[in-house]
Formats: C-alpha cells, sequence, structure tokens
C-alpha cells in the first residue's frame, strides 16, 4: 500500500492516504486496509490506540488525501475531543459537474441512511445536522461538459457529506457512483478514474504541546492528470 507519512512525532501521525484503500478493518474488506498496516507499522497488539490502530477520523475508499493517526490512547482521546467541538479545520478539493455560479456559499442540508436504501445517504429532514462551506477555484471545460474546481469545507463529519451536499446544490462530484447516478459516473470513468475527492489540509491544536498545526496533501498523479486532459475557462 503506497501510503506516504506527512508528519510523525512521539504522539501523531499524518499520512496521505492513496485512493482505493478502505481505511478501516470489515468483514466485507479483502484487501489490506490503512489499519492493516498501522497495525505492523507501529507494531501493535489487539487493534491498539482505540481499538482501531489510533484512527481518529475516516476517508471513503476512493477518496485520497490527510488522515491522522494518535499514537497514543492521551492523543486519541485529545483529537477525538477535538472532533467533537468541531474545532479541527479540514478542507478537500473536488470536481464537479457544472459551473457553479455562485462562487462561494454554505450547504446547510441533515444528511441520513436512505431507508429504502441502507447502504445510501441522503438529505433527509429526519437527519443529521450537517454543514458544508464550498468556494469554487476554477472551471475547466470538457468537449461541451463545464466542470467547477471547489474547495471544500465541511463543519461536520456525515458519512458522504460533502457528496450528498453536492449533489443537493446539483452539482455532483464527477465519478461518483452512488451520487451522481449510473450512467454519468461510467462516463466520467472514461476520463476519471475514481471519484474526483481529495482530503487536501488540516488544522488542529497538537495534542501535547498545544501549538497549532496545519498539513497539506497534494493532489495525486491520478486527479493531476485529470485536470491536465481538461481545458481551463477563463474567470
Amino acid at each position: 500500500m503506497d501510503t506516504k507519512i506527512i508528519f510523525e512525532d512521539e504522539d501523531i501521525l499524518l499520512l496521505n492516504k492513496p485512493p482505493g484503500v478502505v481505511v478501516n478493518r470489515a468483514n466485507t474488506t479483502k484487501k489490506p486496509t490503512v489499519q492493516d498496516w498501522l497495525e505492523k507499522y507501529l507494531k501493535l497488539k489487539d487493534e491498539g490506540i482505540g481499538r482501531r490502530a489510533g484512527i481518529v477520523h475516516r476517508l471513503d475508499k476512493d477518496t485520497s488525501g490527510i488522515l491522522i493517526v494518535a499514537k497514543t490512547t492521551e492523543a486519541f482521546e485529545n483529537l477525538q475531543g477535538q472532533f467533537k467541538k468541531r474545532s479541527i479545520e479540514k478542507s478537500y478539493q473536488c470536481l464537479a459537474h457544472g459551473k457553479i455560479e455562485v462562487k462561494k456559499g454554505q450547504i446547510k442540508a441533515p444528511v441520513g441512511r436512505l431507508p429504502w436504501n441502507r447502504e445510501r445517504f441522503g438529505v433527509l429532514p429526519g437527519g443529521r445536522s450537517a454543514e458544508t462551506d464550498y468556494e469554487v477555484i476554477s472551471y475547466y471545460k470538457n468537449d461541451e461538459d463545464i466542470f467547477s474546481l471547489v474547495s471544500v469545507f465541511p463543519k461536520t463529519g456525515r458519512t458522504h457529506q460533502i457528496r450528498i451536499h453536492m449533489k443537493h446544490l446539483g452539482y455532483p462530484l464527477v465519478a461518483d457512483e452512488f451520487y451522481a447516478g449510473r450512467k454519468t459516473s461510467r462516463e466520467d470513468k472514461t476520463w476519471c478514474p475514481r471519484l474526483f475527492l481529495h482530503a487536501k489540509s488540516i488544522s488542529f491544536i497538537h495534542p501535547k504541546t498545544n501549538k497549532k498545526l496545519a498539513f497539506q496533501a497534494n493532489f495525486p498523479n491520478d486527479l493531476k492528470k485529470v485536470l491536465q486532459k481538461l481545458t481551463l475557462l477563463p474567470g
């Protein structure tokens, strides 16, 4: 597994997760996970810190980017607390279908598991509160289709939140099998190999030193190549 270490000290580890890798081990997952890799790297026994090898938060299988890992129980509990208080700031970058005319905005829409399809989530009146800020970076064209490259700042951490909120706004993510529709995602995958979503940056308070830290993870090559295939539009 091509996992890159961005930063490491005695208390924390920051990884740049490659796409196509599941974070937490499950009965349905046959390929090695980030959790498997961590147990070997940190020489943990019985799944280690927090019963999940110190993994404090998750990324979807096809999402690449920054992941925080705690190396001690104290760090794990501290970081969990920061996530619960929503004091950890995260940003993602995604490529969405269509031209988002309102370049900066906020999406507030409750998210929950769909009663008619338990594998999927969506905007539901009785769902959990969810909030996402966004800002358009640039526009691209592929033949006649226009796309928006967007920075996204989730204020809550619901499952598939960014993907659901962008679809709710009317701009589903490129190559999103769940929320862009089968036909669209199939067409997308002729030029984009996977979901165009990357965990770009994160900032938080170090659990021991109390200093504010900020880290970034650049686009992996697969997403860089996708943007190179497209035509950058002015404005």
